[in-house]
């Protein structure tokens, strides 16, 4: 205790003989000079925030500096960032360089933003999860579409995806996500990198106009040297609103058996705003002003309306109709024209396989005598059993007092592998197939039956070219598209349409070959025979790899692939 007093007398004593030494006309004892820059740096600091600071800045601490192994060892959503809470009315500021491996467009930042702050609570969610190069996902109102992108074409190679690549290295993201008061998030991201190139991507989805929302970075093979994080007031004031200049019903039931009053069923409106945008919309804020007679035989006219613009106020109604035959009772079915697949490959045994209903008639004869064609959304189907030989997909359809059905003959052969699962479930870069070497100067062909949910031309199989060691010389799909280092220097070809792509790959034949040219190149060829007989190809030549070292496997998503030989 003594001492402490003794300590602070003497360093009281010591700041007097400062003020008597200097003087009045000596106070520049406050400006530093040692070391000679401290000063002008203070300065500068305190000016930079100035300039960005309109008094209603939040500055926010950044707990987690680096995000993710500096090695680019962090996988895909194995860390995060700091969560960033966004209320209301307000804009998120982020600023950070961004490291990746450079082997594929998404070994990069990701941002996620989502309704609370902890992803292993009950009741967490995200809205959407944002990719750097322009890819998402997320809850139903999510919309690829809505992603915009300036990438640029730097070397004139007709594939923005390695400069991409490059330009991502090293590169110094702003990244900005403004919570409006309308109920929308709104994200800019702004990437300069190293070479000058300036990339720039935008998005926009609703989220909770009322609630905080919470912002997230995720690691993919990469990782992020965080360096600021503000808030500031939203960007967004006005949202003009706009009128509905259109309606559409898709999905309705085209019979209805008599005695089943609804008439809506599975169907969907679909409103179309003055600016563009569309929307489906609730049955509740439906008016149908003619609702048919479902007690009599016959053609029925069913009119709607709906009457409220984009921000839910009342306005002048758009309006639609469509028509649907009530019928008698169905007393039987009858398959009266196969689906295009009857034959199906299959290796895994543990689930059933999926009834492709492409090109399938079923005729149903009611209760009087009379027959008709059914739609197949009037129907329903069970899953094929896995297991070799003839099998039977059930048809049923659900009268309004009982249930009819029979079966289509369908024949299973079993093959020698698989990669996905029977129900199109596998996501991206999660099976592959197992790797298969090629040897300088000679071909490896890999035969296949794909099965796919028809949704996008990639939930088709890809190809991967590596060393043993899986170091990657570069990826292609069936689609006429791949990215990697050998990737760059490929020539591709094919006679796709691509108009009826996605709906032929189920039930395709599919050959895969890969030539090693012995002279650190390789060549890609995809032979595909659709289910109708319809032929075409894909080709990938001069791809650059070490001839001594090649291999090749197969991977998916959305889709199965079963190996016949």
């Amino acid at each position: 205790m003594k001492l402490s007093k003794l300590l602070r007398y003497a360093l009281g004593v010591a700041v007097l003989a400062a003020f008597s030494l200097v003087g009045c006309e000596e106070m520049d004892i406050y400006s530093i000079d040692s070391p000679s820059d401290l000063q002008s740096r203070i300065d500068s600091i305190a000016a930079a925030k100035a300039s960005i600071d309109t008094g209603d800045t939040t500055y926010i601490n950044i707990s987690t500096a680096i995000v993710g192994a500096e090695d680019n060892s962090s996988g895909w959503n194995s860390v995060i960032s700091d969560y960033f809470a966004i209320p209301t009315n307000k804009l998120l500021h982020l600023e950070f360089v961004n490291h990746g491996s450079g082997v594929n467009n998404w070994n990069n930042w990701n941002l996620a933003v989502a309704n609370m702050n902890d992803r292993d609570a009950d009741g967490f969610a995200q809205y959407f999860v944002l990719r750097s190069d322009a890819y998402g996902w997320g809850n139903d109102d999510f919309d690829l579409a809505m992603i915009s992108q300036d990438y640029p074409d730097t070397d004139g190679d007709d594939d923005i995806w390695n400069d991409f690549r490059t330009t991502m290295q090293g590169a110094y993201v702003t990244l900005e996500v403004d919570h409006s008061v309308t109920g929308n998030a709104f994200v800019t991201a702004v990437a300069e990198g190293t070479n000058g190139t300036v990339l720039t991507m935008t998005y926009q989805q609703p989220v909770s106009a009322t609630d905080d929302i919470y912002a997230y970075l995720i690691t993919d093979a990469s990782y992020f040297e965080m360096k600021e994080a503000y808030l500031l007031p939203s960007q967004i004031t006005i949202v003009e609103d706009v009128n509905p200049v259109s309606i559409s019903v898709s999905g309705a039931p085209e019979f209805v058996e008599i005695g089943n009053e609804d008439f809506w069923g599975d169907a969907v409106a679909t409103v179309t705003f003055a600016d563009g945008s569309s929307t489906e919309v609730d049955t509740a804020d439906i008016a149908f002003s003619v609702i048919p007679d479902m007690t009599t035989l016959g053609e029925k006219t069913v009119i709607l309306a709906y009457n409220k613009t984009k921000q839910g106020e009342l306005t002048t109604p758009v309006t639609t109709y469509y028509t649907l035959e009530v019928t008698n009772s169905v007393s039987s079915l009858e398959v009266t024209n196969l689906p295009i697949i009857t034959t199906y490959y299959f290796y895994n045994d543990t689930s059933g396989i999926i009834f492709n209903t492409r090109g399938l008639e079923v005729t149903a004869t009611y209760s009087d005598g009379t027959t008709g064609i059914l739609s197949n959304d009037a129907l329903q189907f069970g899953m094929i059993p896995a297991a070799e030989g003839d099998q039977g997909a059930e048809i049923s359809y659900v009268g309004a007092t009982s249930t009819v059905t029979t079966t289509c003959p369908v024949t299973l052969v079993k093959g020698i592998g698989q990669v996905g699962a029977n129900d199109f479930s596998t996501g991206w870069w999660s099976q592959f197939s197992d790797d298969y070497p090629v040897a300088a100067g000679e071909s490896k062909t890999l035969t296949m039956y794909a099965y796919s949910n028809g949704i996008n031309n990639w939930n088709s199989p890809s190809t991967i070219l590596r060393r043993a060691d899986m170091t990657e010389y570069g990826v292609v799909r069936m689609d006429n598209f791949g990215w990697g280092d050998g990737y760059a220097t490929a020539t591709r070809s094919n006679d796709w349409n691509f108009d009826i792509f996605g709906a032929n790959i189920s039930g395709s034949k599919i050959e895969i070959t890969v030539t090693n040219n012995g002279d650190d190149t390789a060549d890609i060829r995809y032979d595909v025979t659709y289910a109708t007989g319809e032929t075409h190809f894909q080709e990938y030549a001069g791809i650059t790899v070490d001839s001594s070292d090649l291999n090749y496997a197969i991977v998916l998503e959305g889709s199965y692939i079963v190996i016949v030989e």
